[in-house]
């Protein structure tokens, strides 16, 4: 069965920067979404991280995340009021005018089941340091996502771009 793919949305941010991307009344006609995000925050570091919440929710959220940052790797785990470390993105301490990627992907979001969500991501600073992520995360809420917010700990910078993304086996 081929799968295709369909977007539902683009956003892309502006002079001044944003502090959140939303993309609200998704419809429910898909059987998955997939969000694909370049993005770049003012976070005074050299990287930063995307976090979720659907629904406007902030409780039943929980993560398993793998991550490298060029040397060591490591695991992290947790029960926030969103899905954390859905991927890493590139803050401003990084080379000047570059973005990293995040891949989100979130199987059956209409079905009354917990809701999985897998993501992976990378910030890099054109230099030395990438930061690379994958997350297994998980929303136990029996509720169809009907909106999605995306965040970071620093606003995102101009240019920023999500595209939503309805998926359907056709």
């Amino acid at each position: 069965m081929a799968t295709t793919y369909e977007a539902i949305a683009t956003v892309t941010v502006g002079s001044g920067g944003a502090s959140d991307i939303t993309f609200s009344s998704i419809p429910g006609t898909y059987t998955d979404l997939a969000i694909l995000i370049s993005a770049r925050t003012n976070r005074g570091d050299t990287n930063d991280v995307i976090r979720l919440q659907f629904n406007g929710s902030t409780s039943s959220y929980s993560y398993r995340l793998l991550y490298s940052d060029g040397s060591s790797v490591g695991t992290e785990a947790g029960t926030p009021t969103y899905i954390d470390y859905a991927g890493y993105i590139t803050g401003n301490l990084a080379t000047a005018s570059v973005f990293g990627n995040v891949s989100i992907y979130i199987p059956n979001y209409t079905s009354s089941s917990n809701k999985s969500v897998s993501a992976d991501g990378a910030g890099e600073t054109n230099a030395t340091g990438v930061s690379r992520g994958l997350n297994a995360g998980l929303w136990s809420n029996s509720s169809a996502i009907t909106s999605v917010k995306i965040f970071a700990i620093g606003s995102f910078s101009q240019y920023t771009t999500a595209t939503l993304y309805g998926i359907k086996n056709s």
